[in-house]
């Protein structure tokens, strides 16, 4: 004698709990369909919303000290196509940014790095990249470079990477490049690291730079504009104090890290000597962000770092001030 089935809808569950009836399949199709048409719905509004209506941190006029152009050696980022990275930095409220070029690090011939470099910033627009070139103080031709960069091509500023290029700061070479630079009223950027060291490549292990020497270069350098990126991570108590003690030293927020990080660098350095950096595309643009909306600062405070610091020291170098 064969045992009535129960409806269909009335079935346990395949996974056994009777409080979980399996759906008829009039029911599931009704259902399905619903989901279908929201994601539909979710789909189209998402692809009307216009670009710039992303809802990305803004904290005023930005200046952004620490950018870098073309690929990064090792992988793709999202924002490394210029285009792209100067889209993002217009959402968030960026008026200029100051950039160097991933090829400086590994690339032999540096004019090219740098001609090609300027060429970008100028589709930017309107002075809202400006281009800091690559000089190696190792290789037989810097000086002329220097000149080239200063002259022919009108940059504000040089970008170093002492690490990636073979150098101490003691070397006789790197004072000399200091002392031209100031004489040229050049800004001079000093990159300590690039990335953090659990990231890097196994070929590709770079120590960051010794900074010891530095401080004692500094005071025998008067004139020169120093801006140390990347430092926070390794550059701190009072090896940190005495560098921004030296001359006129500034550092930017990009690697800087832990709760109430702002507020413990402000309680060793000026204010006047922070600047904006995201270190973009390597990091995100909204992480440095991010650091200044959660910091407790004073109006003043913030602009200072968010723009107005940025636009008095290029200013002093006679650079077209951000608009």
């Amino acid at each position: 004698m064969k045992t009535a089935r129960p409806p269909i809808g009335n079935r346990q569950s395949a996974i056994g709990n009777p409080l979980l009836p399996l759906l008829s399949r009039r029911s599931f199709l009704s259902t399905a369909g619903a989901a279908s048409g929201l994601v539909a719905s979710l789909r189209a509004a998402a692809a009307a919303k216009p670009h710039h209506d992303l809802a990305l941190p803004t904290v005023g006029p930005l200046v952004d000290v620490n950018l870098n152009l073309s690929r990064w050696p090792l992988r793709r980022l999202p924002a490394d196509e210029t285009p792209v990275l100067v889209r993002k930095l217009r959402q968030c409220g960026a008026v200029q940014g100051w950039a160097g070029s991933f090829d400086g690090l590994l690339h032999k011939d540096l004019g090219a790095v740098n001609a090609r470099l300027a060429d970008e910033c100028r589709r930017a627009g309107r002075a809202f990249l400006l281009p800091f070139g690559m000089v190696n103080p190792m290789l037989p031709d810097w000086e002329e470079e220097l000149r080239r960069c200063a002259e022919a091509r009108r940059m504000p500023g040089i970008r170093l990477h002492p690490n990636y290029h073979g150098y101490r700061l003691d070397h006789p070479a790197f004072a000399r490049l200091l002392q031209l630079a100031a004489h040229r009223r050049l800004i001079v950027q000093l990159a300590l690291v690039m990335e953090d060291e659990r990231m890097m490549h196994p070929l590709l292990r770079v120590e960051p730079v010794d900074t010891a020497p530095l401080a004692g270069v500094v005071r025998q350098t008067p004139g020169v504009r120093l801006v140390l990126l990347n430092a926070m991570r390794t550059l701190r108590g009072q090896a940190l104090r005495d560098l921004i003690a030296a001359g006129e030293v500034y550092v930017e927020i990009s690697m800087l890290e832990g709760v109430g990080g702002l507020g413990n660098l402000l309680a060793q350095v000026p204010v006047e000597r922070v600047l904006f950096g995201s270190h973009a595309p390597l990091f995100y643009l909204e992480s440095a962000l991010l650091k200044l909306k959660e910091s407790p600062l004073l109006p003043g405070q913030l602009r200072a770092i968010a723009s107005g610091n940025a636009r008095r020291l290029s200013a002093e170098c006679g650079v077209r001030s951000a608009e």
